[in-house]
Parts: C-alpha cells; sequence; structure tokens
C-alpha cells in the first residue's frame, strides 16, 4: 500500500497532466446562433472521462488488489464474442446458459491457478474440484 504523501504525489501529478491535455484541447466554442451539444475532439472526450472517473482510474492506486489494467476481463468476453462471430448465435438459450457456465468455471480456474485439465477430468469422475468463491486478501 502507497503511504499517502505518495498518494498526493501521485495524485499531483495525475492533475497536472489533465491540466496539460486540457490546454492542448480546450473545450470547443459555441458559434453565433449555433444550439444544443457542441461536438467535442476525441481526446477532449478522454480527457474529460479521466477527470470525471479519477478515482476509479486511480483504484490500483489505493487498492493493490485491483489489477492496473483491464485485461484479464477482455480476454473473459473474448471467447464469446469468437463463439458469437463464428457461430452466429447460439441455438437456444439453454445452450448459451451452458456454454457461460463452462467458460465461466474455467475462467474462475484459471486465475486461481487451479490445473483446468484435472479440474475437469474430476468433474467426470465425480470429485468436483471447486474454486474459491469470493474474494480473499
Amino acid at each position: 500500500r502507497l503511504d499517502w504523501k505518495q498518494r498526493r504525489d501521485y495524485e499531483g501529478r495525475y492533475a497536472k497532466l489533465l491540466a496539460l491535455g486540457q490546454q492542448a484541447h480546450p473545450p470547443p466554442d459555441r458559434a453565433a446562433g449555433q444550439r444544443g451539444r457542441l461536438k467535442q475532439t476525441p481526446a477532449r472526450n478522454l480527457l474529460d472521462r479521466l477527470d470525471e472517473h479519477r478515482k476509479s482510474v486511480l483504484a490500483f492506486m489505493y487498492d493493490f488488489r485491483v489489477p492496473f489494467d483491464n485485461n484479464l476481463a477482455e480476454r473473459d468476453l473474448r471467447m464469446m464474442k469468437v463463439k458469437q462471430k463464428i457461430s452466429g448465435c447460439f441455438r437456444s438459450s439453454k445452450g448459451a446458459e451452458h456454454f457461460c457456465r463452462i467458460r465461466g468455471y474455467i475462467s474462475t480456474l484459471r486465475k486461481q491457478g487451479i490445473p483446468v485439465l484435472n479440474a475437469l477430468r474430476s468433474l467426470f469422475e465425480g470429485s468436483i474440484v471447486m474454486p474459491t468463491l469470493g474474494f480473499s486478501a
């Protein structure tokens, strides 16, 4: 865990970087007679989000159990998208439910370092390997 001085320093650096980005990409000016929402650049939209969700962006700094990136979540979703792309859909909602249940079980096994093949074999042998549920620090 970072001490409060380190956190304050990193939060200050983050704020300075956002300020530099906002200077480089100021909000759009409203033209005379223009109504409605103003179109912003993608960079400005990103800056606004990074500022608005500052605590979430820096969550890994406050709690070391939070991963720095979301690659693991993306990998979890990837197989579902590949399945959807190849076959287009599931033939039934029950089939989709079974697919998700199996993928979730395998994903949890991998995250907890349990050998997948051994766990799947145990399912068919009747001695089910159950991953730990919940988070333990």
